[in-house]
């Protein structure tokens, strides 16, 4: 085949499409209970179950865990030692269909 016009394919490539930009964050939540207890926190953010367990790493009663959420309003409250409560430290509130209150948590766009 020599002498021949060969045509030469060069094929271009393509960028993959940006991956879409996580916008979720770190929210840091800390609730002050008694030393000792068992505290989680349940609420739209996770199927209302309780499973998201809060430490007290100092045992000195402040209770702390992270969440990684997009921006938005949330709903939730803390089961302490099995029962439901409101986060005292949270004044933002919204009713609920059991005729009592969430707490609301507000996570903000970067």
């Amino acid at each position: 085949m020599a002498g021949k016009n060969l045509k030469r394919v060069v094929r271009k490539a393509t960028a993959a499409p940006a991956a879409e930009k996580d916008t979720k964050r770190c929210i840091n939540l800390v609730v002050n209970e008694q030393p000792g207890r068992t505290v989680c926190i349940a609420g739209s953010f996770n199927n209302w179950q309780p499973e998201k367990k809060m430490t007290d790493k100092n045992g000195d009663g402040v209770y702390r865990c992270q969440l990684r959420l997009a921006p938005g309003n949330y709903q939730y409250k803390l089961v302490v030692d099995g029962q439901w409560r409101l986060d005292a430290d949270n004044p933002n509130l919204a009713p609920n269909e059991f005729g009592s209150c969430n707490n609301v948590l507000v996570v903000e766009a970067k």
